[in-house]
């Protein structure tokens, strides 16, 4: 007789209530909503014909049944956890998960490591996300861009985020003299909180122009930049090697902080293979030189 296959997504999420006899916050650390979470614990409790937890007006407690299944299926997922570990510490492989907006620096960087370091292959994912979960996303590694007040470990800093305007050489004055007036504005969010704020440390006069194009990213914003679309407010990290191939300029001296920083962020040093180790040491020597 065949056996029934336990709703593994709702045994888990049982495990991570249990853990807070509270939906919202298990729905936190799960990175999915409240209701999810509740209609797993409603298929799990319909699988095992009894409840596992006590709804209260203030949060969950567990039931007798709940108390009695909740060590074993904590040690169950504590062995599967032990066991895919073990099996990704085999692969040379990181894993690396990071926005956007971080390419422009990050690109060249991981060409030279990989000229360094060729037996470590490096899966890059980008997305417009500025933050990793290592409990729910398969990844060892991250780029994360956070304000300097954030909270949680950041891991190790790479640069802070330092902004100023830049603008093609082929249409830039050869004297360098630029009127903001006669430009285009180029902005990295749909707001205009960069250019403001620049413009406010600097004392700059804000620009009559009224010509504004907004973009999602700054990447994107870089890139109109280059073609001669305007000038964009970027961060001065990002474009070091449009500069120094001369496909930007950077015509005001002023560089402006934002109070948000890039950072490296990795699994658990208890989790870590030996590749990924390799890899957090590279880069922690790409931060000490670069502070030199």
């Amino acid at each position: 007789m065949s056996r029934r296959t336990p709703p593994f997504n709702a045994l888990y999420a049982f495990v991570i209530t249990a853990k807070h006899l509270n939906f919202t916050h298990a729905a936190n650390e799960l990175c999915v909503t409240q209701g999810a979470v509740s209609r797993q614990i409603a298929t799990l409790e319909e699988y095992l014909g009894f409840a596992v937890f006590n709804r209260l007006a203030r949060g969950l407690s567990l039931t007798a049944q709940g108390q009695e299944i909740l060590p074993e299926l904590q040690k169950a997922y504590d062995q599967l956890l032990t066991v895919t570990e073990k099996a990704s510490l085999q692969r040379s492989e990181i894993r690396l998960k990071a926005p956007t907006c971080s390419m422009r620096w990050l690109v060249p960087k991981l060409m030279q490591f990989q000229q360094e370091k060729p037996h470590i292959h490096v899966s890059l994912t980008t997305t417009t996300d500025h933050d990793v979960n290592f409990r729910t996303e398969n990844f060892d590694a991250g780029i994360v861009f956070r304000a300097a007040h954030g909270e949680g470990h950041h891991g190790l800093k790479l640069f802070e985020e330092a902004i100023s305007p830049v603008i093609a050489s082929h249409i830039a004055p050869s004297d360098l003299n630029i009127s903001l007036d006669k430009y285009t504005l180029l902005h990295p969010t749909q707001d205009q909180t960069d250019w403001s704020l620049w413009l406010k440390e600097t004392h700059k006069v804000a620009p009559n122009s009224h010509k504004h194009q907004y973009f999602n990213t700054m990447d994107l914003a870089i890139s109109a930049a280059v073609q001669g679309f305007g000038i964009a407010m970027a961060d001065v990290h990002l474009v070091e090697d449009d500069i120094r191939m001369k496909r930007l300029v950077k015509p005001f001296a002023e560089n402006v902080k934002t109070g948000a920083s890039y950072y490296l962020v990795h699994r658990s040093s208890s989790n870590s293979s030996q590749v990924l180790e390799e890899f957090i040491s590279w880069f922690y020597s790409v931060a000490e030189s670069a502070d030199t």
